[in-house]
């Protein structure tokens, strides 16, 4: 596809959540809430160990408060409006248009990401700061890794929406798949819980899924935990698995496109 047609996709993921730019007011709020939470939690267990998990309380309420942030810019429902397009029917217009598949709701979900940062990021991130004691990046460096590994977090998460969202080709309706992948990512990402907390076996499953790629592996060049060689081997890995995904969704919608029957009227 090229870039123009990619933009224009872009375009209209961005103008489509024009729509909904009241709920993102809220979601300012909702997030708030979350950080707040998660705030109080922590709070509770440094006060009876105050190096717990290897990080100070301050980098803890630094890694939940800007895990929530990144998280509300690559989280996309592209996953959703697929299955939507299937079941439907609505997606015999999208393979009437000479381009691909894939991209076309993968740069809808960019447009959206584009929205999010406007509307919802930058305003959360705003109020975060103001009211918790949330810690800048580690270095100027450290930031501008961190947007290197952010963007492909953004195209990670739209990369396996679609791969979910393609399941509903072969399922009537992929709802419960939908959530489990929603609750999978939330963990597995470390967004809820740091994955450095995690029992042994468990990290070891996490280190072979695309998953820790998401938040913690951003989450942890914010803070400045990795090294350069280790922040240069995970950026590596984080853009490995966003084409390993590309690729795989690619010949898996090819795969399954050909049992696509849409019945018109």
């Amino acid at each position: 596809m090229s870039l123009p047609v990619l933009l224009e996709f872009a375009r209209i993921g961005f103008v489509n959540m024009l729509a909904f730019r009241l709920r993102y007011y809220t979601g300012v709020v909702t997030y708030f809430i979350n950080v707040t939470v998660y705030y109080f939690i922590w709070r509770a267990i440094y006060r009876m160990d105050p190096t717990y998990a290897g990080l100070t309380f301050q980098e803890m309420v630094t890694y939940v408060a800007v895990g929530w942030v990144i998280r509300s810019m690559y989280f996309n429902n592209i996953d959703t409006q697929m299955a939507a397009d299937i079941l439907e029917g609505r997606i015999s217009l999208v393979l009437l248009k000479p381009v691909s598949v894939q991209w076309s709701y993968i740069a809808r979900a960019l447009g959206e990401s584009a929205f999010r940062l406007g509307m919802l990021t930058t305003p959360t991130a705003l109020v975060l700061a103001l009211v918790f004691p949330v810690q800048p990046p580690a270095s100027v460096a450290h930031f501008g890794a961190f947007v290197v590994a952010l963007l492909a977090s953004v195209l990670m998460v739209g990369a396996l929406n679609f791969i979910v969202g393609t399941c509903a080709l072969v399922l009537t309706s992929i709802l419960g798949l939908l959530r489990a992948k929603f609750w999978a990512q939330e963990l597995l990402s470390g967004l809820l819980v740091p994955i450095s907390l995690f029992p042994s076996p468990f990290r070891e499953i996490c280190a072979w899924l695309p998953f820790q790629h998401i938040a913690f592996t951003p989450l942890m060049i914010y803070l400045g935990r990795l090294s350069w060689p280790e922040i240069l081997r995970v950026l590596l890995l984080d853009w490995v698995w966003v084409v390993v995904l590309l690729l795989f969704g690619a010949w898996y919608w090819r795969r399954l496109s050909v049992r696509l029957t849409v019945h018109g009227g």
